[in-house]
């Protein structure tokens, strides 16, 4: 399955993958059903502060777009499961670097020592507040 291109011109390939994956949520859907395939009441619980209203319409997209596939098992009462396609997995991997990357400059995380707690110093806007505190992680 392909994406279905979308109304108007794109700039880049970086602006025609962000009108896929654009939205406070669509990354973290992504990023949940990367680890296992998943329920709308799962997906829901696991993203606190989505409503259901945008979950819904994220995922429709997503499955428009052929990131996630949407299972319906007939079943009464309904179930549905959603889970990643080769290509949302793919998309998934080329979304590794910028999470990578946000670790690092954003959380103060050092890239292949997440886990262990290593502090380097973290990204600053032009106005000179920090975005983000660097946290130190035992």
């Amino acid at each position: 399955m392909t994406t279905v291109p979308r109304a108007g011109t794109y700039v880049c390939g970086i602006d025609a993958a962000m009108d896929v994956i654009g939205g406070k949520w669509k990354v973290l859907i992504l990023w949940e059903l990367d680890r296992r395939a998943c329920r709308f009441g799962e997906l829901r619980r696991l993203l606190p502060g989505v409503t259901e209203k945008v979950l819904a319409s994220h995922l429709r997209e997503l499955e428009h777009d052929g990131i996630v596939l949407r299972t319906d098992y007939g079943e009464v009462p309904p179930r549905v499961e959603y889970s990643l396609t080769e290509l949302g997995r793919s998309l998934n991997e080329a979304l590794a670097p910028l999470g990578a990357w946000g670790r690092e400059h954003v959380l103060g995380r050092a890239p292949d020592e997440a886990s262990a707690g290593a502090v380097v110093t973290p990204l600053v806007p032009r106005d000179g507040t920090p975005r983000a505190q660097a946290r130190t992680h035992a």
